[in-house]
């Protein structure tokens, strides 16, 4: 009989299997920042398209909130973007940042981009950025002993929530309508 040590407890998670069932399936459907560009905005999460880039809410959030902005160009890497796009992702991260502080009031953020799968990429032919809000306590025993996180809120609330205000600040630099 194969027993756990005294201080060893399973956390169930069910929601994870979507991810984990469709790990394989979605990198053989193709890049799901092309896809997301031509779906329905609700459905795929899009909050905001600019002039070349645009700004999605993560499917599988480490945190409620948790933004990515790609190029509509599937590219790689940073060094492959043109200057009007790097400027572009560049705004959006501000428009981000500036609307999950008045919806969530997060404490900090993660500002992130992993070139290559060896790297973290879980898209590794799209570039993109994540803008994840963070809270003291956010990684608490759950994330660091049990191995899950539990987010909070739904997708859709989340993107009831944040949708209308990145609208709102989006119109400072004439993007997002």
């Amino acid at each position: 009989m194969n027993q756990q040590p005294a201080w060893y407890r399973n956390i169930w998670a069910p929601w994870r299997m979507e991810y984990i069932r469709n790990a394989t399936k979605i990198k053989e459907e193709g890049c799901i920042f092309c896809k997301a560009l031509t779906a329905k905005e609700k459905e795929s999460l899009v909050l905001c398209k600019g002039n070349t880039a645009f700004i999605i809410l993560n499917r599988f959030p480490y945190n409620p909130g948790h933004l990515m902005i790609a190029p509509f160009r599937h590219v790689s890497s940073l060094e492959d973007l043109e200057r009007d796009e790097l400027s572009e992702i560049g705004i959006l991260i501000k428009i981000a940042i500036s609307s999950l502080k008045k919806v969530y009031r997060p404490e900090g953020f993660n500002i992130g981009v992993n070139i290559g799968e060896v790297a973290g990429a879980g898209v590794p032919g799209h570039v993109h950025v994540h803008v994840v809000p963070r809270w003291n306590g956010d990684s608490n025993y759950m994330t660091v002993i049990g191995g899950a996180k539990v987010i909070p809120q739904s997708l859709e609330e989340s993107y009831s929530l944040l949708k209308p205000i990145i609208l709102e600040v989006a119109k400072d630099y004439e993007l997002c309508k």
